[in-house]
């Protein structure tokens, strides 16, 4: 299905059947393919905003939806099947010939990090990644950040209750922070940021980074 800005392509994996939304940039020189997370689909504001947003910098946009949020279930599956569904979708979104950074918010950011050296992604676009689950900081995920292996920006909202700024470990990986923004970036009413200031923290900040990358 198609319309004015974007394309709808179905694609087949061992999983089942998932679909890849592309937001085509004109001159575009890079793929950012973004995942949803296990509660959420790509209607997500932050990842509406990067398809609205980076195809004005020579940024092409997959938003990715995993199989089982294609056949409607509620519940994601495990990281071995995310991973697995990921996987298949790879070669459709190296279609275009272009560098692809692997991206997604929450556990699809979990799923870029896991698979990016396996696959050859260019770069990871972590989106409020789960560091830990909430209030259990004893449970963390940080080696699965750590070892994605290819440059990583993670961008997470400064109350997010899956992992604040602060409890992230040093390395190779950039952050940036969405001051009040819980994990899916909204901000409180009475925070000193508007839900518009704090979606263009995030476009801006991914822009300036995919611009940088080699």
């Amino acid at each position: 299905m198609t319309d004015a800005t974007h394309v709808t392509q179905t694609v087949e994996t061992d999983t089942g059947t998932a679909r890849v939304t592309w937001h085509p940039a004109e001159r575009a020189r890079l793929v950012l393919a973004v995942s949803h997370g296990a509660g959420g689909g790509i209607g997500a504001a932050d990842l509406q905003a990067l398809a609205r947003t980076l195809p004005g910098h020579g940024v092409s946009v997959a938003l990715v939806e995993q199989p089982w949020r294609v056949a409607g279930k509620k519940l994601a599956p495990a990281p071995g099947t995310l991973d697995a569904g990921w996987r298949g979708l790879w070669p459709a979104l190296c279609a275009p010939g272009l560098p692809v950074v692997a991206g997604g918010r929450s556990a699809g950011a979990r799923v870029a990090c896991r698979t990016a050296r396996e696959l050859g992604a260019h770069a990871v676009l972590a989106l409020s990644f789960p560091l830990h689950p909430p209030g259990r900081p004893e449970k963390s995920r940080a080696a699965e950040l750590l070892d994605a292996g290819v440059p990583t920006l993670v961008v997470q909202g400064g109350n997010d209750p899956f992992g604040r700024p602060a409890e992230f470990p040093a390395g190779a990986h950039e952050l940036v922070e969405v001051p009040y923004g819980d994990h899916g970036f909204a901000v409180p009413k009475r925070a000193p940021i508007e839900p518009d200031e704090a979606l263009r923290i995030i476009t801006d900040a991914t822009a300036k980074w995919l611009m940088s990358l080699r």
